[in-house]
């Protein structure tokens, strides 16, 4: 009998130490956003560009919140990565064509490092173009 009990008191515990769950969990670390707002000119038929650092990976968003004259033109905008002369080079992925507005009209998944919006005529300009443009980038 007190045989069964100690192999019974054994079993269990076995099958307590067995079924403790032993994964440990870890929390992601949020990602910390940055809004930055730029204000350029676009000339006719050309493009202006404005750079920005990314600290950590994550999904940058673009905004063009203002676009004259006239009030409701459509300009392109690309998320690039300036070269050696400060040119902004669109990388291979979404860019959109879009008239201003007050959500994101771009929104891309961006790695550390430094890197660019574009804003471009896209041949429907009779004059230069202002712009702001807001990135919301980690």
């Amino acid at each position: 009998m007190k045989y069964a009990i100690l192999l019974a008191t054994a079993a269990l515990a076995l099958t307590t130490a067995c079924s403790k769950d032993s994964s440990s969990s870890t929390t992601p670390t949020p990602v910390t956003r940055t809004t930055e707002t730029f204000n350029g000119t676009v000339p006719v038929r050309g493009a202006f560009s404005n750079t920005f650092t990314v600290s950590q990976s994550g999904e940058t968003d673009v905004t063009l919140t203002a676009a004259a004259p006239p009030s409701n033109i459509s300009m392109g905008l690309a998320i690039g990565v300036p070269d050696a002369s400060s040119n902004c080079i669109p990388i291979t992925g979404p860019m959109t064509v879009t008239p201003a507005g007050t959500t994101p009209q771009l929104s891309v998944v961006t790695s550390p490092g430094k890197l660019c919006v574009l804003v471009r005529d896209v041949g429907n300009a009779a004059a230069a173009v202002t712009y702001t443009v807001t990135v919301l980038h980690p």
